[in-house]
């Protein structure tokens, strides 16, 4: 991969992020918040806003309607991010993050996202086939809104493998399934969304995990990063399963964590870096984020590799 690359994110659940930090969390009590953010959120989104503050050239692609789209854009404005978006008529969803300073305990409450409107994969798909002549790299991060089909994200990633695009994939269940046959270059699940898809949610040891990688690889050529938490990363570039270690740190808000190291690995593999040495990058991006309030996030914040 060139360092000359761009990217575009897509991400179809848009999400406004609501994070509260407290002193402590009590539960059955008023809980008064110390410090919040408000911020446009979302897998692909928080992929797009990490790339950014590498100084990558990255567009995000999504879906978006209802009387909360323009306070959605604001905020994406504030954060310098390029927004492409086709009309969906259905509300932004929100999600919460609160956080127990005292304890670094995350709890998360998310919204299903509202059902998307007629026309608005058609105009998803539209808007895809215009970006792609001036994109290198296209990753496909998060869950669908109802509404979409379930051909929706197959036919982006077609789309973008017939015009000699390198395809990330950070997503889970059929949307994933049914994407291998057009050859994705890497997925990224973390392991209990790989055990949903490959091995009917059974908790899979390294072994068996390292045969499910090597029968994807021979059927699909892609290589295979699962992420597991503060655990060591398990990885599959020609089908055998490698580990690489994960540190440590004194996490504020692990939120957007994932989405940080999916940003940081396809930066640094844009640059031409090994591949090793791309999950180390990932790693790093993803500790930053997690020692900062804002999701999916690395700010100006940096820490040694």
């Amino acid at each position: 991969m060139s360092n000359e690359m761009s990217f575009i994110t897509v991400g179809l659940n848009p999400t406004l992020q609501k994070t509260l930090l407290l002193p402590r969390v009590r539960a059955g009590r008023v809980n008064r918040c110390g410090e919040c953010r408000f911020d446009a959120a979302g897998k692909a989104l928080n992929m797009c806003r990490v790339l950014t503050q590498l100084g990558k050239k990255c567009v995000h692609l999504t879906q978006l309607g209802g009387s909360l789209r323009p306070i959605y854009l604001d905020l994406c404005k504030k954060d310098g991010l390029d927004i492409r978006w086709a009309e969906s008529n259905s509300a932004i969803r929100f999600c919460y993050t609160i956080i127990g300073k005292d304890k670094r305990q995350v709890t998360e409450l998310v919204e299903e996202g509202e059902a998307a409107g007629e026309g608005a994969q058609a105009g998803l798909l539209e808007a895809l086939d215009r970006l792609l002549p001036d994109a290198s790299v296209l990753i496909i991060g998060g869950s669908k809104t109802a509404g979409f089909s379930d051909s929706l994200i197959p036919e982006m990633v077609s789309m973008a493998k017939k015009r000699g695009l390198f395809v990330i994939m950070d997503t889970r269940g059929p949307d994933l399934i049914n994407s291998l046959p057009y050859r994705p270059d890497i997925i990224k699940p973390n392991l209990e969304e790989f055990a949903c898809a490959f091995a009917a949610g059974k908790k899979l040891s390294k072994k068996q995990a390292a045969s499910l990688c090597r029968e994807i690889w021979k059927q699909h050529g892609c290589s295979i990063v699962l992420t597991r938490g503060a655990q060591n990363i398990w990885y599959s570039q020609t089908g055998t399963l490698e580990e690489f270690p994960v540190r440590a740190v004194n996490a504020l808000n692990s939120t957007g964590s994932g989405d940080a190291f999916t940003a940081g690995l396809a930066s640094a593999l844009s640059g031409g870096a090994s591949f090793r040495a791309a999950l180390a990058e990932g790693a790093r991006c993803g500790r930053i984020n997690a020692l900062l309030l804002q999701p999916g996030s690395i700010g100006q914040l940096t820490i040694n590799n």
